[in-house]
């Protein structure tokens, strides 16, 4: 692994997105216009305080993951991968250039939902502001490092969005949003306990309804983060040059 070369791929990659502004526009707008259709749905009601902290994860995991695995598959597609792995660049360097590079614009997609959130949509949390955009960044980085994951299974742009079900919609339904964790089905919480999502809506949710940041948060948010580095990791160990 080496620094200069991961900030290389850092750069280049933020060039490229820099040039494209349907990309920019689908990581930072569409999160915001999301939850801000959620407040209006919810206007008058004490619900979007309830489920609108959670959603400030979900949306920006699922924006990522869908942007990640798209932009690395097409990397690898059109032979770049391939010519970028023959000069002395690690599979490593690749993939956490790739989690710098959106991990920046994740940054900025937390703090711009985040702020709208809690001024324009009304959003009212208990705890301290930084641990929700903390938390809700750790969810952004968590889309893209399964995003880089799933990206090494896929053959076609198509076949990446087709892993959407397999990896969102299952963590979406047992995170705990829809139903609490507790009044899940024994086998359906066992489920959910080993999906990361799951403890970052809780995370979210210590952090709406409590003051100050329990120790249970804390562990939350590790979780996330020890689940982004394995995806980065076995990204690295499943990541192929081409498509076969």
């Amino acid at each position: 692994m080496s620094t200069r070369r991961t900030l290389a791929t850092a750069h280049r990659v933020l060039t490229q997105l820099r040039h494209d502004p349907r990309t920019i526009g689908l990581m930072l707008v569409v999160p915001c216009v999301l939850v801000g259709l959620l407040a209006w749905v919810y206007q008058g009601t004490s619900t979007f305080d309830h489920i609108g902290a959670p959603l400030l994860g979900i949306f920006p995991f699922v924006v990522m993951f869908l942007v990640t695995s798209v932009a690395t598959l097409r990397e690898r597609t059109s032979g770049t991968l391939e010519r970028l792995l023959t000069m002395p660049l690690g599979k490593l360097d690749l993939l956490l250039g790739y989690a710098l590079a959106f991990g920046a614009v994740a940054v900025v997609q937390a703090g711009l939902v985040s702020a709208l959130s809690l001024t324009v949509f009304g959003l009212d949390v208990a705890g301290p502001t930084w641990m929700l955009v903390l938390v809700a960044l750790a969810d952004a980085l968590l889309g893209t490092a399964l995003g880089l994951f799933v990206s090494a299974f896929a053959a076609t742009e198509f076949q990446a969005v087709q892993f959407m079900p397999a990896f969102v919609l299952p963590q979406f339904l047992l995170c705990g949003l829809l139903v609490p964790r507790g009044e899940m089905p024994d086998v359906l919480h066992a489920i959910s306990s080993v999906l990361p999502l799951s403890y970052a809506v809780d995370a979210l949710r210590d952090v709406t309804t409590n003051a100050e940041v329990a120790t249970s948060t804390w562990v939350d948010l590790g979780v996330v983060v020890g689940a982004v580095l394995l995806a980065l990791g076995l990204g690295a160990a499943t990541l192929r040059r081409r498509t076969a």
